[in-house]
């Protein structure tokens, strides 16, 4: 087992604030040191906005858990600093394979068209990711941005006031008390502070039961994702294979419902299992066993006065499509620039429901993918498997059956149509980069569009020339010029289509807010109030 499930990294330390005489107030705090917690509070400090976490373990988490990590949460690491490292680390892939019994039925390219600088995915233990997040506010902290991490630190009360929480934290010198601004909770999905505030999930849970083993070994398989329906190593039932870096491969096999859960973990139930899969000859060390089941649910809300939720505190999937730990850095990346707005006084608190929304929206979608995954998989009566087991038939031979196969619809950004932020639209433009859209990257000059927005408003002007930077409501605006001599043709199809030049104003978190065929001021400042939750001007 890796020595990095052993190594403190961020060891409780006595902090200033058990020392104080009145309990000290902090803009924000986060609660919890997972993946989504730790990428939250680095979107802030990057952005200077002093923000402590909260976690009573201070380790990363044991076992490999969210392994696949999509292409827009890789654009997102990049924005906050990681992306480089997340990448040369993780296993590159495109591509997947489903079979039906013993044979293959057909494959799927996830992102068949070029000039993207990032995968489709890649498949990385969250133990390496949570690293590379802690190494990250490591390099913040010693540039001096106002962020610190505190393990250790267990959260054990919270009382709200109108405008702030008591945070009451325990340690082993002793409880002490702090105070938030504003309360961010990325604690998971047994999250304690939505315990503490008697909030609940709604939808569905299921009964499925599901091992996952990670497996040390050498093998041949490319690196690809593997999805079996009824394999004879597993049948009636289905199989997961995915490759990880270090030799470490995940393997689900799916269990059933009415199991001994402790006894389906020990190794001597295990391993012959996975000899059915892999054949006697392959030798291997497991590094990680559990067993899940899973819910797709969700809290009715997501903010509750000045506590906001993120992540699987929030919203819970199923693990087909891998939609979980992605949504959640949908959800930071969501937030953080509107925080910093409301803080700065830039914009109104209502800004903040807009997070509400746009995230709530986005949890619905991925938990009605994730449902239908999993029926479609576990079908509930023998006439869903009838129908499940005809179309894998004929989507061996013919394509038009082959959408209608789920093995988990793999993740994707939400696009926030109906948002209360979104502004005009040229519906001649293309309908894949619409308002509400996250940004498509497409090769710009010898680097690529993405890296050149990073985190701040842009006026992007394609085919055409916009302001070099303006103030909108107290906001400032970058503008960005790519003349019409080097539009190229990812850039024309993905934004332009058939226009000969196109005005994007585009968010933080490089999603479309607006867009026109020609340079509107007026039409762009109301759309910038828009955007702000100021109303239209």
């Amino acid at each position: 087992m890796t020595k990095l499930f052993e190594v403190p990294l961020y060891p409780y330390k006595r902090s200033t604030d058990q020392d104080a005489s009145t309990p000290v107030r902090h803009p924000v705090v986060v609660i919890g040191a997972g993946p989504v917690g730790l990428a939250m509070a680095i979107d802030l400090a990057q952005a200077d906005i002093p923000v402590v976490v909260l976690d009573d373990n201070d380790k990363v988490s044991v076992g490999s858990r969210a392994i696949c990590f999509s292409k827009r949460s890789l654009e997102i690491f990049d924005r906050l600093g990681c992306g480089d490292e997340m990448v040369h680390k993780g296993v590159v892939w495109n591509v997947g394979k489903v079979f039906f019994g013993d044979r293959q039925v057909y494959e799927f390219n996830l992102l068949p068209e070029e000039g993207h600088k990032r995968p489709a995915f890649i498949n990385l233990q969250q133990y390496y990711c949570e690293l590379y997040l802690v190494e990250r506010i490591r390099a913040l902290q010693a540039e001096g941005k106002p962020i610190e991490i505190r393990g250790g630190n267990k959260v054990a009360n919270l009382v709200e006031r109108d405008d702030h929480t008591i945070v009451t934290v325990e340690t082993t010198d002793g409880a002490y008390n702090l105070e938030a601004d504003w309360l961010i909770a990325c604690d998971g999905a047994g999250s304690p502070t939505r315990k503490m505030l008697d909030l609940d999930f709604v939808g569905r849970v299921f009964e499925d039961n599901f091992l996952i083993a990670d497996v040390i070994m050498k093998a041949d398989f490319p690196t690809e994702r593997w999805f079996w329906f009824d394999p004879p190593f597993n049948k009636d039932q289905s199989a997961l294979l995915h490759k990880q870096p270090d030799g470490v491969w995940r393997i689900d096999l799916q269990l059933g419902w009415d199991i001994d859960k402790e006894e389906e973990k020990k190794p001597e139930n295990v391993i012959p299992r996975l000899k059915q899969m892999l054949g006697d000859e392959v030798e291997f060390d497991l590094e990680w066993v559990s067993i899940y089941t899973f819910q797709c649910r969700r809290m009715e809300q997501f903010r509750h006065g000045r506590v906001i939720f993120a992540g699987d505190s929030a919203h819970q999937v199923s693990p087909f499509g891998a939609r979980g730990a992605n949504s959640g850095f949908q959800d930071i990346d969501n937030l953080g620039w509107k925080l910093k707005l409301v803080l700065a006084g830039k914009a109104p608190d209502a800004l903040l429901d807009s997070y509400a929304y746009e995230r709530e929206l986005g949890a619905d979608e991925n938990i009605l993918q994730s449902s239908r995954s999993t029926d479609f998989i576990t079908p509930k009566s023998e006439t869903s498997r009838i129908f499940r087991d005809a179309v894998l038939d004929l989507s061996e031979h013919y394509e038009f059956a082959r959408p209608l196969v789920n093995s988990g619809r793999l993740s994707v950004p939400c696009v926030y149509d109906g948002s209360p932020l979104n502004g005009p639209d040229e519906d001649t433009l293309p309908w894949r980069t619409r308002p509400g859209s996250s940004l498509v990257d497409a090769p710009v000059g010898n680097g690529w569009l993405l890296d050149i927005h990073g985190g701040e408003f842009h006026l992007l002007g394609i085919g055409c020339d916009v302001p070099a930077e303006s103030e909108l409501h107290g906001v400032r605006v970058k503008g960005i010029s790519i003349p019409r001599s080097e539009v190229g043709a990812e850039l024309k199809a993905r934004y332009l289509g058939g226009a000969t030049k196109a005005i994007y104003l585009i968010r933080p978190d490089q999603h479309v807010a607006a867009r026109w065929t020609r340079l509107d001021q007026e039409g762009i400042e109301a759309a910038m109030a828009t955007v702000l939750a100021k109303g239209s001007s």
